[in-house]
């Protein structure tokens, strides 16, 4: 085998490692996202909200008011706000509140909200039913849509002795741009491709 023949083997070789390499990488990025809900959503860590089948009843003579925050990041082109600013419920007792999400684009756009509950510490006592934010949604251009989120107070709330002196917690959404994961290894297998076909040169 001649010298050019093991220097063209090579230099393959090393540009099939860093396609692996992207692709696995790229996999890893939008993996991260949802292992970190995943995590924050069993320890609470950050003030994020539990996820509930039912409600577990109202406690009589407690009360709690929720506060309704709405943004969207940068570079997405939706309105999204809370329909009603503040909500006050005992703990335990079931509520439902709206979101109203408007995309002002001329593109279909498919978000994803992130959330958290404010101070942390209540994280760990706010359960949601039902919630927009447990799935993508998808905006034509134009369109809107109002979102409901059903949610509870857990009465455990009332034996924490850091947490049961709460009067108020502020609920927030952000919502993101989701891109497809498919295009970015695309591209990056197509980049590498073409690192292949410059090194037969």
């Amino acid at each position: 085998m001649s010298e050019q023949q093991n220097i063209s083997r090579s230099n393959r070789r090393v540009a099939l490692v860093a396609i692996g390499i992207v692709v696995g990488m790229t996999g890893l990025a939008y993996a991260a996202v949802p292992l970190y809900r995943v995590f924050c959503q069993v320890t609470g860590f950050g003030g994020t909200t539990q996820r509930a089948e039912a409600s577990t009843g109202a406690v009589e003579g407690t009360s709690i008011t929720v506060r309704f925050d709405g943004n969207v990041s940068q570079g997405m082109p939706w309105k999204f706000h809370p329909e009603q600013t503040t909500q006050t419920l005992e703990v335990g007792e079931q509520k439902m509140a709206y979101y109203k999400a408007v995309n002002t684009s001329d593109q279909t756009v498919v978000g994803s909200a992130v959330f958290n509950v404010t101070p942390d510490i209540a994280g760990q006592y706010f359960n949601k039913i039902e919630c927009f934010c447990f799935t993508e949604q998808t905006l034509k251009p134009g369109e809107s849509v109002d979102m409901p989120v059903v949610y509870f107070i857990d009465p455990a709330i009332l034996d924490d002795p850091q947490a049961s002196k709460i009067s108020e917690i502020t609920l927030s959404y952000t919502f993101y741009k989701v891109n497809k994961p498919a295009e970015a290894p695309k591209q990056a297998t197509a980049a590498a491709a073409s690192a292949v076909g410059a090194t037969r040169i």
